[in-house]
């Protein structure tokens, strides 16, 4: 009786695997009555993308010299072509799991019937049928069709329909593509364990070899994975896998691929696998101090419509602009001058190369570690590309340059240096005891009663600047800034949640703009830089050199065009304007300790109570821009050697930050400042009309330049011996030249004399006694520093100087 129902039971299962394998041979219009899991179209759309084979693959992210930096997943697998795969690995899998694999045309019939006739005798599954073709399909729908964990358990599901539309498929792709490729395909896709998917990258991880060079007991090992990948481990089941391996090798001899002989010799061997998985880390975590850079490529990405999930799946090449000499170099430099482990204290820096038509990054570093180690103070944070700290201080103050000479200044005029300005309009508040609608400042240090504006730049007098900015309007001074590369400023949400620091500067008149009190993007600080090194030139930063698809296709980016900022003669004027500071000004200490011979433009800064400090510097070769500032939860003023956070703050841009610039500088070299138009000397507005009307009476100047359909307005400014009455200059408007627009007189009141021949000062401006808590933006998510140094925290770390000082 048990014979008879084992009989019936093998007759209804054959006939019903018969039926199946004409089902699933039969034209797709044959079985429209049959019920299936996906529609025609879904199966046909699933044909498709198995015949194309676009699995997920690992993105490559490399520096500009080709070396790897940092790789992203989401399976890690690198998709060969067959020639590129052993012929002992194909022979291996081919052996094992579908021995008669180029003889059937994608469903294995003789095979379905063996494999009825063994389970049912076996009383139970011990033989499969599946081809690799139907392998294959079932692998693909599992890990890179899928979408959720609904579409895994489809791609999985024991059902007949699961089984028919697997076979259908299977039998499609045996007819469109060739043997070799889908023998390829198979072992492209399917996971070996370890994280390792696919040949290639189980060949790297298990042996450090490449598919092509697999051996004989290494491809066997490989073959045998498969059937169960998390349970065949070499590292915790070796005996299994040696097992599954022998079984592979004998398999091999019986169907002739290799001699008995030959199965013997391999099946003696040991596994031979690496001492432990060769392994990568997924993301910019590996990438150590390229962390930074490798996050700043993907936030570029992804504004170019390259989000990380198409990078993670992608199998990308991405060389970036990263120069691994200017990486290292700035990266020693930050931490030379700010330790990784200050507590509430970071240094970052960006090196931009100048260009008219492109802008790379050449590095980005951070003095703290790119880590996830909170304890040992290393971050994962944005910090060299977002608005961080209290502000870059008086390197402001090249915005109102640059406006000033294009309105008409000149970097040899003599500017007024008053020990204290009271300006009007510019809001209120400041310095001590100021009048209620006025907005005052003061000097850091001593000065001449005046200097030309080159010296003005160097030694940075906060009244000069703050003069001319009554003059040229607060919305000419942020524009510049704007313009010239401080972008982040015009993006709401940059100072509250609804207004951008642009907008807020313009609207309060914020008279402390040019003192640089608002925080900064200090990759957009160094492309200021950049843009005036090339010629007044301003475009995007760029850290991408060229992306490859996994084909080797070159990816088009659509590029940020680039933008005229200034003309570029202003431009050449203001780089030359900046050259003094580094000779004689207040980077000048650090230029020598560093042996610097160069020439640079250079410009220090340093914020309220010293609560953040920087420097830029650049010439034709390289822009760069230091930056300390509070990077914790906490905002204190800053102190230097070492630097860290104090009572007082004594931490100036002349300091580290130029320290740092100039340390680089020792290894990169500089390049060249630009010659340029002479008659920026003394100013013009390249306007033959307006140069015309120095030294000219207000009347005849204004009847000038009403004649011409222009307004007027007068502003009494010292005449630094031009004559009472007389024009000083006539300032260009923003706007430009158009009728009906307003043009400024400054007119002498006989007042200031010319200058003598320019000292040698070292004082730097900050925003100490300018600076005004009511319309200055605070630094993102930092409080206030308090107004008064606590008196406890002063004598503590005097002590500790004293003690240092004298080795106790």
């Amino acid at each position: 009786m048990t014979y008879i129902k084992a009989l019936l039971k093998m007759v209804c299962a054959t006939a019903l695997v018969g039926l199946l394998c004409a089902l699933a041979m039969a034209p797709v219009a044959g079985v429209g009555g049959v019920a299936i899991a996906r529609t025609q179209e879904a199966m046909e759309s699933d044909i498709n993308d198995l015949e194309a084979a676009n699995m997920p693959g690992v993105t490559t992210i490399k520096d500009a010299t080709g070396e790897d930096m940092a790789y992203l997943f989401t399976q890690r697998r690198y998709p060969v072509a067959p020639d590129k795969i052993s012929q002992t690995m194909k022979d291996a899998i081919v052996s094992i799991e579908d021995r008669r694999f180029y003889d059937h045309e994608g469903v294995d019939i003789q095979g379905n019937f063996r494999a009825v006739a063994t389970n049912v005798l076996a009383g139970g599954v011990s033989q499969g049928a599946s081809t690799l073709d139907q392998q294959y399909v079932k692998n693909y729908l599992l890990l890179v069709t899928a979408e959720d964990e609904e579409d895994q358990q489809a791609a999985t599901e024991q059902s007949v329909a699961r089984k028919l539309r697997e076979m259908r498929m299977a039998t499609q792709i045996d007819k469109t593509l060739s043997k070799e490729q889908i023998l390829a395909n198979y072992l492209n896709l399917v996971s070996f364990g370890n994280h390792a998917y696919g040949i290639e990258a189980a060949a790297r991880t298990y042996f450090g070899e490449n598919a092509s060079d697999l051996t004989l007991p290494q491809s066997a090992m490989l073959a045998g994975m498969v059937q169960s990948s998390e349970y065949l481990n070499p590292y915790t089941n070796e005996e299994a896998v040696t097992e599954r391996r022998n079984t592979v090798l004998q398999s091999m001899a019986a169907n002739g691929y290799i001699s008995q002989a030959e199965a013997d010799d391999a099946a003696a061997q040991p596994l031979g696998v690496n001492s432990e998985p060769s392994l990568l880390t997924n993301g910019c975590i590996g990438a150590g101090d390229r962390g930074f850079f490798c996050d700043y490529v993907l936030e570029y990405l992804d504004a170019k419509g390259l989000d990380v999930d198409s990078l993670a799946r992608g199998g990308y090449t991405i060389t970036t602009t990263l120069d691994p000499k200017a990486q290292d170099a700035a990266k020693k430099a930050v931490s030379d001058q700010t330790s990784p482990t200050a507590p509430g204290v970071a240094e970052v820096m960006n090196v931009v190369e100048p260009a008219a038509d492109d802008r790379d990054v050449l590095a980005m570093v951070s003095s703290r570690t790119y880590g996830l180690d909170q304890d040992n103070y290393e971050t994962i944070l944005p910090q060299p590309y977002s608005l961080v700290g209290n502000g870059a201080g008086s390197v402001f103050k090249i915005f109102t340059a640059a406006a000033g000479l294009e309105a008409g200044y000149g970097i040899k005029d003599q500017l007024s240096v008053p020990a204290r300005y009271e300006a009007s309009g510019l809001g209120h508040g400041g310095a001590q005891n100021c009048p209620a609608d006025k907005y005052c400042v003061e000097n850091a240090g001593s000065y001449q009663a005046s200097m030309t504006l080159q010296d003005a730049l160097a030694y940075s007098p906060n009244t000069t600047f703050v003069q001319m900015l009554e003059q040229l309007g607060v919305s000419s001074i942020v524009d510049t800034s704007v313009k010239l590369g401080l972008r982040s400023y015009i993006k709401d949400g940059s100072f509250s949640e609804d207004s951008s620091i642009a907008q807020t500067a313009k609207d309060s008149s914020m008279g402390s703009y040019t003192l640089g009190p608002t925080a900064v993007n200090p990759l957009e600080l160094s492309n200021v830089g950049a843009t005036i090194a090339s010629g007044g030139m301003w475009c995007e930063p760029n850290p991408i050199e060229k992306i490859t698809d996994r084909d080797g296709n070159e990816v088009y980016l659509d590029p940020t065009p680039c933008e005229r900022a200034i003309d570029k003669d202003v431009a050449d004027a203001l780089s030359n304007a900046l050259s003094q500071d580094a000779v004689k000004g207040t980077a000048a200490d650090s230029a020598r300790a560093y042996g610097f011979s160069g020439t640079t433009a250079a410009k220090t800064g340093t914020t309220e109570s010293n609560q953040s400090s920087a420097f830029l510097g650049f010439t034709s070769k390289w822009s760069a821009a230091p930056y300390i500032y509070n990077d914790g939860t906490t905002t204190t003023p800053l102190c230097t050697g070492p630097v860290r956070q104090c009572g007082w703050g004594d931490l100036f841009g002349g300091k580290e930050p130029a320290a740092t610039y100039f340390e680089l500088a020792s290894q990169l070299g500089v390049g060249a400042l630009p010659g340029y138009n002479n008659a920026y000397d003394k100013g013009t507005s390249g306007d033959a009309t307006l140069d015309g009307l120095k030294n000219k009476s207000e009347a005849e100047a204004r009847r000038t330049l009403e004649s011409k359909g222009y307004s007027v307005k007068v502003n009494r400014v010292p005449g630094m011996g031009v004559g009472y009455g007389q024009v000083v200059r006539a300032l260009k408007p923003a706007g430009g030249l158009k009728k009906g627009a307003e043009v400024t007189l400054q007119v002498s009141d006989g007042t200031g004399a010319a200058a003598p021949t320019s000292g040698s000062w070292r004082a730097e401006g900050t925003g100490g006694a300018a600076a005004n808590a009511a319309n200055v933006p605070a630094a993102p998510a930092a409080p206030a520093a308090p107004a008064v140094p606590n008196l406890e925290q002063q004598f503590n770390d005097l002590a500790d100087s004293v003690r240092n000082a004298f080795g106790l």
